[in-house]
């Protein structure tokens, strides 16, 4: 009974998704409607070229893929009560290390350079949160002002390593040397870019799920995220699970860089996120903090992302409404939140 209880919840919280994503699509066909666009015409060359064949179904979850991680590392934040939004700075850091190992280390095999590049991608994308998390946590310093802040020296920082220190003579951009050949991940789909970190992605979810029900951190976090008042009274140290979570967190956006070099670029670039590490802030809203609405979400989105650009070239609908629907999503997800967060302080007052 309790399992199927668990699975009913999953299943109504995919079913709010869907709502909100075809709120948002209606919104879309408004736009395009009051502009006189073809709405019809341009959906059906999103979804089409999206999920139209075998490679481009590959396409999509290959967009999806860092959006999972880091829509997992923003979800087991805001369950806890702490709004992080430094995931994309944990992903440029993250992937600077990779890369950087990757390309440091060439004569270790395959073997042993690619766990160890997840490895450092993941510690220094863990300890880059943790230091928000310990501010906020023994000073109550206030996250969301120190995480938007390290997110820009991450970028700029990065940026700064690969166009001095590590710059690469000749090269139009600023990259840096490219990794091993066997530091980089197998594709799993070719000519697709989908590469194993997909896999890991499923994996991560597996092991953030497990973590939220079943272990001990998960209970506490999810305590201190409903009430942090009774969890401190109960005897819970909510200081220590707040640096726990914002570790955790910064480790999965580390991983997302990790993927992004090692399975895709093959190098770090600057300003190589196109906001990943936002979207899964949206994305995490959305999913209501489950990790498995996290993977449903983070898929839809890489449907509309990977799509976007065939809808703009054979259509005269450019790809920016897809950021519309995204803020419309943002809105309705938003908004539910807050109503969320009304209920439950109303019901606590009641009670």
């Amino acid at each position: 009974m309790k399992h199927f209880s668990f699975w009913r919840n999953q299943f109504l919280e995919i079913l709010k998704i869907l709502v909100t994503l075809l709120v948002g699509l209606l919104m879309g066909a408004i736009v395009m409607q009051l502009s006189g666009k073809d709405w019809f015409q341009a959906y059906s060359a999103l979804f089409s070229s999206a999920l139209g064949n075998r490679v481009a179904i590959a396409n999509c979850l290959l967009a999806a893929t860092p959006l999972i991680f880091t829509g997992l590392g923003s979800a087991i934040a805001f369950r806890t009560g702490i709004f992080n939004v430094g995931v994309e700075g944990a992903l440029y850091l993250g992937a600077f290390a990779a890369a950087w190992v990757g390309f440091t280390f060439i004569t270790l095999p395959g073997w042993v350079l690619i766990p160890l590049c997840f490895l450092v991608a993941a510690v220094v994308g863990g300890v880059w949160s943790y230091v928000p998390g310990l501010m906020r946590a023994r000073l109550t310093v206030d996250e969301i002002v120190t995480t938007i802040l390290l997110n820009y020296v991450a970028i700029l920082f990065t940026s700064y390593l690969v166009n001095y220190p590590f710059k690469v003579p000749g090269m139009a951009n600023a990259m840096s040397a490219q990794v091993a050949q066997q530091a980089q991940l197998t594709r799993l789909m070719p000519p697709s870019q989908l590469n194993t970190g997909f896999l890991i992605a499923i994996l991560a979810t597996v092991v953030i799920a497990f973590i939220m029900r079943y272990l001990n951190l998960g209970f506490e976090l999810r305590s201190v995220g409903d009430n942090p008042i009774f969890a401190k009274w109960v005897g819970m140290p909510v200081q220590i699970i707040i640096e726990k979570v914002m570790f955790i967190s910064g480790v999965l956006g580390g991983v997302a860089g990790a993927v992004q070099v090692l399975g895709v670029h093959y190098r770090f670039a600057a300003n190589f996120s196109p906001g990943f590490g936002f979207t899964g802030i949206t994305i995490a809203l959305l999913a209501h903090n489950s990790p498995i609405g996290v993977l449903f979400a983070a898929l839809l989105f890489g449907v509309l992302r990977s799509g976007s650009a065939t809808m703009e070239l054979f259509t005269d609908v450019p790809r920016d409404l897809i950021r519309i629907l995204e803020a419309t999503v943002i809105f309705f997800a938003a908004m539910d939140f807050s109503l969320s967060w009304l209920r439950r302080r109303r019901d606590g007052i009641h009670h």
